[in-house]
């Protein structure tokens, strides 16, 4: 199937589009911990979450359709090794981020009755420590996407 450049051009966008929303989310979410976990704090990190889930899911599936569709194939990338590392960090950033999630999940009942959650100072910590684990996993993905895109770590090459 040929597909003009105009939409490959387009659906590159949307992915990188996406992964920034899925950085943006992530740094508000850490920053959102740091401050004091009131009413609005934990109602800000419930919907940067969702917001947060939702990138990552269009982040999977604008790749998933340029690697198939858009862009070189996938027996190209299936043979480098910076790309195989990109899905490795990105599936171990998204097993990591089923944590906080809970978390946060785990305050509705207490926002729908208009109280902050009761979270433990070591909760908060733990939390913050998973947000930085996964943001330093995205500048490792960025540091693949870079190799990657200039041919480096190719297997069979």
């Amino acid at each position: 199937m040929e597909f003009g450049r105009v939409t490959v051009a387009l659906f590159a966008f949307l992915h990188h589009v996406a992964a920034f929303a899925v950085a943006a989310a992530l740094a508000v979410e850490f920053a959102l911990l740091k401050g004091e976990l009131n009413v609005t704090a934990a109602r800000r990190l419930l919907l940067t979450d969702m917001v947060y889930g939702a990138s990552a899911g269009l982040v999977l599936a604008a790749g998933l359709l340029r690697v198939v569709y858009f862009e070189k194939g996938a027996a190209y990338y299936f043979h480098s090794v910076p790309f195989l590392a990109k899905i490795a960090l990105f599936i171990a950033i998204g097993l990591l981020s089923i944590v906080p999630t809970v978390e946060f999940l785990s305050w509705r009942a207490a926002l729908k009755e208009g109280s902050a959650p009761a979270v433990a100072p070591s909760k908060l910590r733990a939390l913050r420590t998973i947000l930085h684990a996964e943001l330093a996993g995205i500048v490792l993905i960025l540091l693949c996407a870079s190799l990657m895109a200039r041919g480096i770590g190719l297997i069979g090459a």
